[in-house]
């Protein structure tokens, strides 16, 4: 059975959950990785429960030896690897600790390093496979009091283009899909229910339609692929 690695999971009704049931759903064995063992399991649990196929493992995607871990256990029948870790991470420059900045960048860009490294040495041996990175919003352009978040999703995004440039002759698909706004999810409805009641359903990306976009990149054709797809509601000012 092929292996897929989705790393950034959350609550169930969240992308990075949401990306296992899809690709579980197509037949992939599903490692759910994340730093929550109670969401992991009931991710897992679900999927199960759907006749699916799927793993919980505990991975902070900023340790070197535990992304090794989760990719030892993947092996070469890993198939398909998610990035979907970050969190926003806003504040004025002038405010910041050091301290403050560099976890932004080791969460956004340095663990994106590290997972897309391990996935690389695991598909190069099997010939090929698809990498692909969550996006956002700050991907593509600088904002005012997100400067931290900005600066290390971009270089996630230059990162992820590097890869792509230079592992498509071995066969590996590297994409980035840039999520631009808020997610309608766990995470904004319950943390932050009325920001979500001023956006309302129409102000909120879709997470059904961001995974299709995941999906979609995951099956073209190595004589026809894209390196990103952006996705936003209609509304949405860009």
């Amino acid at each position: 059975m092929p292996k897929a690695i989705v790393a950034g999971v959350g609550p169930d009704r969240g992308l990075g959950a949401q990306l296992c049931h899809r690709f579980a759903g197509e037949g992939l064995h599903v490692l759910v990785a994340g730093r929550t063992q109670e969401s992991l399991d009931t991710v897992v649990s679900n999927i199960e429960a759907a006749g699916g196929s799927a793993e919980a493992v505990v991975c902070d995607a900023t340790e070197e030896p535990a992304v090794r871990s989760l990719f030892d256990r993947a092996g070469d029948e890993l198939d398909l690897a998610i990035y979907n870790v970050g969190n926003n991470t806003p504040g004025r420059i002038d405010d910041m600790e050091a301290s403050y900045f560099e976890q932004s960048w080791r969460v956004c860009c340095f663990g994106g390093f590290l997972f897309g490294r391990e996935a690389l040495h695991n598909m190069k041996e099997r010939g090929g496979g698809t990498i692909l990175y969550t996006g956002a919003s700050a991907s593509m352009r600088g904002r005012a009091g997100f400067g931290a978040f900005n600066s290390s999703k971009a270089a996630l995004r230059m990162l992820a283009m590097a890869m792509a440039k230079e592992y498509g002759p071995d066969g590996i698909h590297v994409g980035h899909v840039v999520v631009d706004g808020a997610i309608r999810g766990e995470k904004v409805m319950n943390r932050f229910p009325e920001y979500a009641e001023k956006l309302g359903e129409d102000g909120m990306v879709n997470i059904e339609g961001i995974v299709d976009a995941f999906a979609y990149l995951y099956h073209q054709p190595r004589n026809a692929w894209s390196f990103e797809v952006d996705v936003r509601t209609s509304i949405e000012t860009w």
